[in-house]
């Protein structure tokens, strides 16, 4: 089980600016597509889907916000803004997700559609890291480490790497 250290140097750093990088593109092809195409998207669905159209819209962006929010934290702490020991705060956490209907996504333009999953699966990633530098993995996770580990300290982190992810 590793602390909130664990993940601190330039490899933290990296990542992070990777992961703010990819989130932010993921963002501008949600506001692209929600604020440009999903106009013509959304008209051809019918009244309630409609609705829940917009609805997931405003799901796709609060994930993304969340996700932006908790990297720029990140980036504060590299910055000597906050502290390591911040990241508990509850303030400074991800926050739980917001759920999407699956059942009416299902039934979205397949773009919407992607983007809604495609944000899901992005915050999913995110909660899954902030777990592992938080401490918060179970034990299939400590033993999988430590048979890790005895492989040597390259497989070590890779393992650690993947299991983030």
């Amino acid at each position: 089980m590793h602390g909130i250290g664990s993940f601190s140097g330039a490899l933290s750093r990296r990542l992070v600016d990777s992961l703010y990088v990819e989130v932010l593109v993921l963002a501008d092809e949600a506001r692209s597509y929600f604020d440009e195409h999903g106009d013509r998207d959304r008209e051809s669905l019918e009244p309630m889907e409609r609705v829940g159209f917009s609805c997931e819209s405003l799901k796709v962006t609060t994930r993304l916000m969340h996700v932006i929010a908790w990297l720029l934290t990140q980036r504060a702490v590299h910055r000597g803004e906050l502290s390591a020991a911040d990241l508990a705060d509850h303030r400074h956490r991800l926050g739980d997700p917001v759920e999407s209907d699956m059942d009416l996504v299902a039934r979205l333009p397949f773009a919407a559609a992607r983007l809604v999953e495609a944000s899901q699966e992005f915050h999913e990633r995110i909660s899954r890291l902030e777990k592992r530098m938080l401490g918060e993995v179970d034990d299939a996770y400590a033993t999988s480490d430590a048979a890790a580990a005895a492989l040597g300290p390259a497989r070590a982190l890779m393992h650690r790497l993947e299991s983030a992810f």
